[in-house]
């Protein structure tokens, strides 16, 4: 189930939040809980047992990191306790995930060489597996650290892991931060409440008139042979597909921010609008900050971080951003993307240039060729399947003969102002003119002929979405593989 459905906006949406609010406190979080369960296993029920057997997992190593820190004092057994507890959730994530991948590359080389190859059976991909491992990950380490109390109510922890609003998608919700939340009883004002539900509409329409509408142009593009692929027609693929992939994403993280605040609950925040960034450093800083923040956290700091001699942090800079990358999916293209933006991170580094003050015109244009070129690793199939579509983006390799013709996109008007939409909505203009004030973050309020101003384009854009959704079928969503 997808919140861009109408199995979610017309049943599941209205009657959890109809009943959430009519329950008193102390059975909303097993109501939530049950729900989330629900909207988890809805069309793939088999997938429930996967995360019930983290959820059992990494309640009972909690347990235990915190028993051996209060009898033992810590030392090597808590230590000891929490790197078998993230071995077992690597380990779970390695064979959803992974396993087929690494035994079909070992059989490659194997078979090269003249001996037989291995089977292995066909696995699943848990949706949204990676986001409640990582989530997981960060309790236990938050324990260990003491940074957050051990949950010993299983409910509460297996609500913390599976709820529904940034199950699939995120953000990554770190348990230290929502701890309080969990157990408090959440007196959600109408504010707050009207607050969220803004924000899931913007959130929605993102998704709905945005993305998908992108998405078309892109998926178009992306399947041609890109010998028969001009220049301005694969750009034209490349920044769909890059609008595409932010406001499908971005767009999900504002639903599910949305939705946390109406039931109670305050995510961090995921996108700041990193189109605007003048270097890939600055890129990271707003692109799903929730994800690279916890790899900074997580991975990067307990590595050594920047308190190491220069040579070894640049080599956790690579070693982080090639696990950012192979984290999105098992494909050599995931890796190569995320050694791609590490590449460019540490020249930035190693030349300062992401701290430069002057020419911001032409840092902005250099930092988005290489994220589109970074997009279009990342949406390829193949490594070889990348290269030839960035030689056909510079001219190279093109046969001469163009077999999709989108020059009547360029003399239609709908395309055009989408287009320009999307453009103007990957910066702040939008959210400083006709959303200001609608902000989970750092709320300011407006007068109250803006915001009926406001509701009015809310309302609009939520009933265009209902008529798109009832006359498509097309509602793509990208993150559901990762």
């Amino acid at each position: 189930m997808v919140f861009s459905s109408f199995t979610f906006l017309v049943c599941f949406f209205p009657f959890t939040i109809l009943v959430y609010f009519l329950l008193p406190h102390k059975h909303r979080n097993m109501f939530l809980l049950v729900m989330s369960l629900i909207f988890y296993m809805w069309g793939s029920p088999q997938y429930l047992l996967v995360m019930l057997g983290v959820i059992i997992m990494n309640y009972f190593f909690g347990i235990y990191i915190d028993r051996a820190d209060k009898e033992c004092g810590g030392g090597n057994l808590k230590k000891k306790i929490l790197a078998a507890g993230i071995a077992a959730n690597v380990l779970v994530l390695f064979i959803f995930k992974y396993l087929a991948f690494a035994v079909n590359n070992i059989n490659n080389f194997i078979t090269g060489i003249g001996f037989d190859g291995w089977s292995v059976l066909k696995i699943a991909l848990p949706v949204g597996i990676s986001f409640y491992i990582f989530q997981s990950i960060s309790y236990l380490v938050d324990i260990y650290r003491r940074e957050a109390p051990v949950q010993k109510n299983f409910k509460n922890l297996a609500l913390y892991i599976s709820m529904f609003p940034q199950l699939v998608a995120g953000p990554i919700v770190r348990y230290n931060s929502i701890a309080a939340d969990i157990e408090s009883e959440r007196n959600i004002s109408l504010r707050q409440f009207t607050l969220g539900l803004q924000i899931f509409i913007i959130g929605l329409a993102k998704k709905v008139l945005f993305a998908n509408n992108m998405a078309i142009i892109a998926d178009d593009v992306f399947s041609q042979t890109p010998e028969y692929i001009s220049a301005l027609t694969a750009w034209l693929g490349a920044v769909c597909y890059t609008f595409q992939i932010y406001f499908d994403f971005s767009g999900y993280s504002d639903m599910a921010i949305g939705l946390g605040l109406m039931l109670g609950f305050k995510f961090p925040l995921n996108f700041n609008y990193p189109y605007i960034a003048l270097s890939i450093t600055d890129f990271w800083r707003r692109w799903h900050i929730s994800l690279s923040s916890w790899f900074r956290d997580y991975v990067y700091i307990p590595l050594g971080g920047n308190r190491v001699k220069v040579s070894r942090m640049y080599l956790n800079l690579f070693i982080v951003f090639a696990v950012t990358g192979i984290w999105h999916g098992a494909n050599w293209t995931f890796l190569i993307w995320g050694l791609f933006h590490g590449f460019f991170l540490v020249v930035e580094k190693i030349t300062g240039l992401h701290k430069w003050q002057k020419l911001k015109f032409v840092r902005w244009a250099v930092t988005m060729c290489v994220v589109i070129i970074g997009w279009v690793i990342f949406r390829s199939d193949s490594i070889s399947y990348a290269a030839k579509y960035i030689a056909a983006m510079f001219g190279l390799g093109f046969s001469g003969t163009e077999l999709l013709d989108l020059s009547v996109l360029f003399s239609s008007a709908p395309f055009i102002l989408i287009l320009l939409a999307a453009c103007a909505g990957s910066t702040p203009i939008v959210k400083n003119t006709l959303f200001k004030g609608i902000d989970a973050f750092s709320y300011k309020p407006v007068g109250m002929p803006f915001t009926i101003v406001q509701n009015t384009v809310l309302i609009a854009s939520f009933l265009i979405v209902y008529v798109v959704l009832a006359n498509s079928s097309y509602n793509p969503f990208i993150y559901f593989r990762f």
